[in-house]
């Protein structure tokens, strides 16, 4: 009689399991350490937070790529200056610098003293600096120009019936100034065939004119100089220019700390042009110094804006 066998592969697999189950028996019967949580005693750790960037936004009259060039040695100075990590931001248009200002997202706004006033009134800013021009006043104005071979436009009465580009509604040299100057010679805006803006580019307002798409236009001053590389100036004549008023504004947002304002201000009314370091800084950004400066200081375009206030209405 002949007994079954088992098969060679089925010994081994019991003999493995054997020996694993050893291992485990064995394993399980050393004494293991138990360590012992007392959950009563707690301590509070603080993670910190990544230091956030201040911004810095200039009031957007020129392409961003001019804004970044007049502007990033300036901000980079403040920096290092201050000790604080501060970035420029470059807004689409003038309403879109307000906006963000008013959400919080711009720290030192850069701007015209109409656009000031605004972001004043509607969201607290504070200014605690304003420029003084590389022509060496602390004021500027507006300009109405016209193509230099327009013989049609000699004078402001000129203007009458003709078609007007400015800068933006928000511009302060290159609308709010000029429609005070044709306010005191009795001009209206009804009385223009056509106004319309550029979207806060002044020189799409220079172009439009030497285009021809436009009778006339209206800027700032020193805006001819800034596109001589690119629009043959030659061709432009200024018609008349406005009383001047303060120039522009440096504010903050009205929550930020005290002591850093004052860094801020300090560092940039540190800037001379007499130092060629320094001037390197202020010529780009179209400035010779900058000075302390308290909301009071742009009253008298409050004064302008209260009195043609019909004619800024939509």
């Amino acid at each position: 009689m002949h007994k079954n066998r088992v098969p060679d592969w089925t010994s081994r697999m019991v003999f493995a399991l054997a020996v694993a189950l050893v291992a485990i028996l064995v394993a399980c019967s050393e004494e293991e350490s138990v360590v012992r949580v007392d959950f009563s005693k707690r301590e509070e750790v603080t993670i910190p937070k990544p230091r956030e960037d201040l911004t810095y936004a200039y009031l957007p009259q020129y392409s961003p790529a001019v804004s970044y060039l007049r502007h990033h040695r300036m901000v980079e100075y403040l920096a290092k200056a201050t000790g604080l990590s501060i970035r420029q931001v470059f807004p689409s248009s003038f309403e879109e610098h307000m906006s963000l200002f008013g959400q919080g997202r711009i720290d030192i706004s850069y701007t015209n003293p109409f656009v000031y006033i605004k972001i004043a009134d509607r969201y607290g800013a504070k200014a605690f600096a304003r420029i003084v021009e590389p022509s060496g006043n602390d004021t500027f104005s507006g300009q109405v120009i016209t193509r230099a071979d327009n013989t049609d436009i000699e004078t402001l009465e000129d203007c009458r019936g003709k078609r007007w580009i400015a800068t933006d509604e928000s511009s302060a040299g290159g609308y709010l100034f000029p429609l005070g100057l044709f306010w005191d010679h009795d001009i209206r805006k009804v009385d223009f065939a056509e106004v319309n803006f550029a979207g806060g580019n002044q020189e799409r307002v220079v172009y439009a004119v030497y285009s021809g798409e436009y009778d006339i236009g209206t800027i700032r001053t020193g805006t001819l100089d800034i596109t001589r590389n690119r629009i043959p100036i030659r061709e432009i004549r200024v018609v008349a220019e406005s009383p001047a008023y303060p120039s522009w504004a440096y504010a903050t947002r009205g929550g930020m700390d005290q002591r850093t304002v004052e860094k801020i201000r300090a560092a940039m009314t540190a800037l001379a042009s007499d130092n060629p370091e320094h001037r390197a800084i202020l010529a780009p950004a179209g400035i010779m110094r900058i000075v302390p400066a308290q909301d009071r200081d742009f009253d008298p375009v409050r004064a302008l804006m209260a009195k043609i206030s019909g004619e800024l209405e939509e």
